[in-house]
């Protein structure tokens, strides 16, 4: 692929994640896509293509009529947990198809209080899923966690530093949410929901937006002093006998998440190697999760996660910096917006400028990773 071919993020913006409300989601929406219109040095009038995501807070091309008629072509997306890196991927595949050269790809969320408990019908699930409580994605999450402690012999302490790990990041960031740090035997002693998950082993339901510029080949260059560059960005659902949110049953031997595969193609596109990330975003629904994702996308192999969350490799010092902002667990999860919460830490990273704890070094690639329900999985490698 040519240069003139290549995506890159050139401007980010974000309204911070918590609960406010005093304002609604479109209006989190239109702070976060005038911050990033402002970070790239654009107006809205240059945009080509832009492309939005909500799942509970409205239908973003709406946003038009804050930000200008200008009769952009503007998309809505809605695809779980995935949706931020579902509005990148469509921006990016149109800029490479010539539709424009400037795009802008905005995720926001306002989502009530309480853990998520959506419609058995909406996912094709008949009645008696929902009412085994199955619905509810605390359940799933520690079940899975459950099993994957059991079969690669992790303690249950390993949950509690990351979750401690998260507080500590997001105590640091000004746009997260949990902005107190907590130790690993508060974590382990606070309220059980779902064994072996304990209360701040799960995040929260939250409210926040996040917003992209990107633009193609040299117009990048013109614009940004430091563009980073989207590698690659791949995208897959689940394949026959995983389990994933909301599956009915659970396969007795191994199985293929969507995350591996997600991970398997963006490293292949972008040419490089899960030992070459040095900043990584991990969904991190819960602790149990990330364990799970840093094994399935690469990043280090089945077991190995109580060595390195012991030896600090995933702090901001270490060798896979993880979460850097506090990942979901400090800043909640709108779930339109998570998605580009990730690439706004991960560029701002790349670009020696994070707003919390900057990774030391001059990092120059990084990764993103997302999963949802009902088992889909997003994975870019950016670079500078």
């Amino acid at each position: 692929m040519s240069r003139s071919d290549e995506v890159y993020v050139v401007g980010c913006g974000m309204h911070p994640f918590g609960r406010d409300e005093t304002v609604t989601g479109m209006d989190m929406a239109e702070r976060a896509v005038r911050e990033a219109l402002a970070d790239a040095g654009v107006a809205w009038e240059d945009i080509g293509y832009a492309v939005g995501g909500s799942d509970v807070s409205g239908k973003p091309d709406t946003l038009v009529g804050r930000l200008g008629l200008t009769g952009v072509p503007f998309a809505n997306v809605q695809n779980g947990c995935a949706t931020g890196a579902s509005t990148v991927l469509a921006v990016a595949n149109a800029l490479r198809a010539g539709e424009a050269s400037l795009g802008l790809a905005v995720g926001f969320d306002k989502h009530e209080r309480g853990a998520f408990n959506v419609s058995a019908a909406r996912y094709g699930l008949p009645d008696w899923y929902a009412e085994t409580g199955m619905m509810l994605t605390t359940q799933f999450f520690a079940l899975k966690t459950q099993r994957y402690l059991h079969e690669h012999g992790i303690a249950e302490r390993a949950l509690a530093r990351v979750a401690a790990r998260a507080f500590r990041n997001g105590s640091q960031h000004p746009l997260a949410w949990r902005r107190k740090e907590l130790t690993e035997e508060e974590i382990l002693n606070s309220a059980e929901v779902s064994p072996p998950l304990t209360q701040y082993m799960f995040c929260s339901p939250g409210q926040g937006a996040a917003a992209l510029v990107l633009a193609l080949g040299d117009r990048a260059f013109d614009l940004c002093e430091r563009p980073v560059k989207l590698a690659s960005l791949a995208f897959r659902t689940r394949r026959f006998g995983s389990f994933e949110v909301f599956s009915p049953w659970l396969p007795p031997g191994p199985h293929r998440s969507p995350s591996v595969d997600a991970a398997e193609a963006a490293f292949r596109t972008a040419g490089l190697r899960p030992a070459d990330v040095q900043v990584a975003q991990l969904q991190d629904t819960d602790s149990g999760s990330e364990l799970i994702h840093l094994a399935e996308t690469g990043l280090c192999g089945h077991g190995e996660q109580e060595e390195l969350l012991a030896g600090g490799d995933t702090d901001p010092t270490g060798r896979i910096p993880v979460n850097t902002d506090g990942g979901c667990l400090a800043g909640g999860e709108p779930v339109g917006a998570s998605g580009l919460r990730q690439f706004h830490e991960v560029v701002r990273q790349l670009q020696g400028r994070a707003p919390g704890v900057q990774v030391p070094g001059a990092p120059r690639v990084g990764f993103t990773h997302v999963y949802g329900a009902p088992g889909i999985s997003a994975c870019s490698v950016l670079t500078v």
